[in-house]
């Protein structure tokens, strides 16, 4: 049986399963969005794999990404979660992900989602991209600038250009599998 080939930076066990799995698939759920910006908030100076390896962690330190509970999260849950090893303990990113869950609550009180917001970029279809190698994939766009900048005008923090764009990746708003990969879903 031919192995299935698949983009170049799965190379890890942890890192295969997220690609095949979840990477580039339409997400809409606003959990799993507001999961999506932490961790890829989280990632920002480090490796992808250290935080697929403590995406266990932040689902226990956050609740399961329930905005409401981590939107109430005050200065003991942040001692705490500061000395957590099993999420990344950065003050910044930590703050950020409860600053986070109040700007997804505001956003929601003022009848819009998550969901809305960020598939509004791309007018609610994936666009797919044609790189042919990894090489060629940009840290970020003209989107994910736009994006950056709304997401920080509704008060979300951590959430710079690249971070948008990775975020992009990982909710499927853009389809950034390459020609060999298994999961390309455009010629």
């Amino acid at each position: 049986m031919q192995e299935r080939r698949r983009c170049d930076w799965a190379r890890t066990a942890e890192a295969i399963h997220y690609h095949d799995e979840e990477w580039g698939r339409p997400e809409h759920d606003e959990a799993r969005l507001f999961e999506l910006i932490t961790l890829e908030g989280a990632q920002a100076g480090l490796s992808w794999d250290t935080i697929l390896r403590k995406r266990g962690g932040y689902r226990r330190a956050f609740a399961d990404f329930d905005a409401e509970t981590v939107a109430g999260y005050g200065a003991a849950e942040i001692e705490r979660l500061l000395a957590d090893p099993g999420i990344v303990r950065h003050r910044g990113k930590i703050e950020s992900t409860i600053r986070n869950a109040r700007a997804l609550l505001e956003l929601h009180a003022s009848g819009g989602s998550l969901d809305g917001l960020l598939w509004s970029f791309v007018e609610g279809r994936p666009l797919v991209n044609h790189w042919r190698t990894l090489a060629e994939i940009p840290p970020r766009s003209e989107l994910s600038d736009r994006m950056a900048k709304e997401l920080k005008r509704r008060g979300f923090r951590f959430l710079g250009s690249t971070t948008c764009y990775a975020l992009m990746q990982a909710a499927g708003l853009v389809d950034d599998h390459l020609p060999h990969c298994f999961r390309r879903t455009a010629p």
